[in-house]
């Protein structure tokens, strides 16, 4: 089983959030995602201060073997994208929990927040996909 943080919550899209201490979120995608995507050789993030509802595609992901979208986990503005990832995008593969985040955004309208999965709702949902 990938690695499944508890402090972080999840999308069924297989991105990861996490709460920071100012009410912003830091977002990424999960470790069974870039397993399952193989090497990434590049990242489309999105533009900062764009606002994007929930569920909107926020940005692609492309790997050896496929591209892939990245998704809104809900409303929010984008305030900070990682741009390590511009010049090294295999950041994402390396360590997906910390220098491989993908952007931070701050919740725009209500919270969201108890639609995601803890991190044993997404290791459930991960067994039912195989």
């Amino acid at each position: 089983m990938s690695d499944v943080p508890e402090n972080l919550k999840y999308t069924r899209s297989h991105e990861w959030i996490r709460m920071e201490e100012d009410g912003t979120l830091t977002v990424g995608i999960t470790e069974h995602a870039q397993n399952e995507l193989g090497d990434v050789v590049f990242v489309e993030l999105p533009e900062e201060g764009t606002q994007f509802e929930l569920d909107d595609t926020i940005g692609v992901i492309e790997s050896v073997k496929a591209a892939s979208d990245l998704y809104s986990p809900l409303s929010a503005e984008v305030i900070a994208c990682n741009q390590d990832l511009t010049d090294s995008p295999e950041l994402i593969n390396q360590s997906p929990y910390q220098e491989g985040w993908l952007f931070k955004l701050k919740p725009t309208g209500k919270n969201g927040m108890e639609m995601l999965f803890t991190s044993a709702q997404y290791i459930a949902s991960l067994e039912d996909e195989s």
